[in-house]
């Protein structure tokens, strides 16, 4: 199931919509109701939404503001991802962030939490956060947040995006230290790396493949066209066909497995007859850029 959404289109849509829903409805579900934080942006706009309840009063009724502030939050992140990321890999940020956050808003957050037990909330929901952020990243999405500025920045300046994310939790959680309770933190912190694991365990956008592609194109066109729609390099040689005696080009692409689709159709439109075989789980080292698309 997971791979047919990796490599159609609708259906990479249908799973970024499901895995939106999905982490919208764990957040309110199992984590607001115990009054834990999440990681990152929407981690501190929940902090934000408890500092406007308890200390100005400002509070909307049967809506848990977090998800309007995240929204807001995320307005000059999307312009930046708009003008430095593939615009792609832009649509289905803007997809999943806006569906994310209008569902945390106006789902309702149950007077009691659905699992009683604060360890086993964190556990059940770190687990469906985990699996629904890693199916967003599975089919070249993401939720928004911070992670798109740890993007640029690790561009810009060679950052990973592992080491900021982990700086700005840490700073996150000892803010929420100073404002509430150890009990809070912890929980929070567990809540996090649960999910933080499982988004590891479910996440396949950087699994490299590679396709050989046989066809009796001579020309530019087609190495052009496969340029064109995956930027990725094409190696190819000139082959013959054992059978038939016939002249092949054989072309060679190393890709994630994300783009496989993509490739694909840009090969079948110029040569509809064109022979495809994908090999997934290559190692790859050198000039290989992980794409976000």
């Amino acid at each position: 199931m997971l791979n047919k959404a990796v490599h159609s289109t609708w259906m990479r849509l249908a799973t970024l919509v499901f895995g939106a829903a999905l982490a919208a409805f764990t957040v309110n579900f199992f984590i607001v109701p115990h009054g834990l934080y999440n990681g990152g942006l929407l981690g501190l706009c929940q902090v934000i939404r408890t500092l406007l309840d308890t200390q100005l009063g400002i509070r909307v009724t049967d809506v848990d503001l977090a998800g309007t502030l995240y929204l807001i939050a995320n307005v000059p992140l999307l312009l930046l991802a708009w003008k430095s990321m593939g615009k792609t890999f832009v649509f289905k940020l803007i997809l999943c962030t806006v569906l994310q956050s209008v569902l945390m808003t106006v789902l309702p957050v149950p007077a009691q939490p659905v699992v009683e037990d604060l360890l086993t909330s964190c556990l059940v929901g770190g687990l469906l956060n985990g699996l629904a952020l890693g199916l967003i990243l599975t089919c070249g999405g993401s939720s928004g947040g911070m992670d798109i500025l740890w993007i640029y920045l690790s561009k810009k300046k060679g950052v990973t995006v592992g080491k900021m994310g982990i700086m700005f939790n840490v700073c996150l959680y000892l803010l929420c230290l100073a404002l509430f309770d150890t009990r809070t933190v912890i929980y929070s912190s567990i809540f996090s790396v649960v999910t933080s694991v499982f988004v590891d365990r479910m996440h396949q956008q950087n699994i490299t493949a590679q396709a050989l592609i046989m066809t009796k194109e001579q020309g530019d066109e087609l190495p052009k066209a496969i340029m064109a729609a995956v930027a990725r390099g094409v190696t190819y040689w000139e082959g013959c066909g054992a059978y038939t005696g016939d002249q092949v080009r054989v072309l060679c692409v190393c890709l994630s497995k994300y783009e496989i689709e993509t490739l694909q159709q840009a090969v079948h439109a110029i040569d509809p007859q064109a022979f495809i075989t994908i090999q997934e789980g290559v190692h790859t080292s050198g000039n290989f850029k992980h794409h976000l698309n």
